[in-house]
């Protein structure tokens, strides 16, 4: 593809998520195709979406897909951008992965809350080393519901519940924002079934919860503390929004705002990757942490 044409993408499931990354990354990109059975005039198979004249796919279909539509799409030149999970599990990802990287082609996958100002400017503040030694974290991320599709109380289907859907953040965040390859001491509970609806784990000295259907008295609480032997900081989440956040700095009793909104970052990851992909990026090796990230899932489960 040369760099002067914009990359023609297929789209793979356009529910909310995936309709509202679409209308994100439009303005970038040719829309070659897109594969739902459930819109009337769009592809009902994703192996005709594949025949179509493609440079990059996008996949927003339900998680248990997830994994080997990618690798569809990767051993046929494919640039990909998926919803989390990339896999149900470590090997699922670890697949997708390693296709990946024998292609050569740009994969991301769509843990969108790194995108956020807030939490760049909180990372920012970790890897100065403002905060002095990072001892402790505390990540959260509490729904007051939980999802609206059957398959997602199905672990067949989804991997499990509120950890591999909420809790998947936390993970992503905390060795982002640290810096870290990954944990030694991993101890999880769960609770709930089929699947689990609230759940916290013990990741070396960060601790995470998270949950569905959590009386919180808020949709919603989303929060990331850092604390260090100089200062704290912290992501929060403003009058319970999922799309709002504070960034602040704090030092004894002192709080420093370094960020807050508004902030339009939804499409920040898709509109990023899809620049990437018209200027010809192949494998980013960013990518080896999403295998990191599914181990510790793994290991939160139990099933590593």
């Amino acid at each position: 593809m040369s760099v002067a044409t914009r990359p023609r993408v297929g789209f793979a499931g356009v529910g909310w998520i995936g309709r509202n990354r679409m209308d994100a990354v439009r303005p970038l990109v040719d829309v070659a195709g897109i594969c739902d059975p459930a819109v009337e005039g769009a592809i009902a198979d994703f192996d005709e979406l594949l025949e179509r004249d493609l440079d990059a796919i996008v996949i927003a279909t339900p998680s248990a897909l997830h994994a080997e539509q990618a690798v569809q799409a990767l051993d046929r030149g494919l640039a990909v951008f998926c919803q989390k999970p990339l896999g149900r599990t470590e090997d699922e990802t670890r697949r997708v992965v390693e296709a990946a990287r024998a292609a050569d082609r740009l994969l991301a996958v769509d843990l969108s809350y790194r995108s956020t100002e807030a939490m760049r400017r909180v990372r920012e503040v970790v890897q100065a080393g403002e905060l002095g030694d990072v001892f402790a974290a505390d990540l959260v991320f509490h729904n007051a519901y939980g999802p609206d599709k059957s398959w997602f109380y199905d672990a067949n289907l989804s991997g499990g519940g509120c950890v591999i859907d909420l809790g998947i953040h936390l993970v992503d965040l905390a060795l982002w924002t640290l810096d870290l390859d990954g944990f030694e001491r991993v101890e999880g509970a769960v609770v709930g079934a089929p699947v689990e609806h609230y759940a916290v784990a013990q990741l070396d000295h960060v601790r995470i919860g998270c949950s569905w259907n959590l009386h919180a008295g808020r949709d919603c609480a989303l929060e990331a503390h850092f604390h260090g032997t100089d200062a704290g900081a912290a992501l929060r989440n403003v009058d319970g929004s999922f799309y709002d956040f504070r960034a602040e700095v704090y030092r004894g009793r002192d709080i420093h705002v370094l960020a807050e909104p508004p902030d339009d970052w939804g499409g920040r990851a898709i509109r990023d990757w899809a620049e990437k992909v018209e200027a010809g990026a192949g494998f980013d090796q960013g990518a080896e942490r999403l295998i990191e990230v599914a181990r510790t899932i793994d290991r939160i489960y139990g099933r590593a």
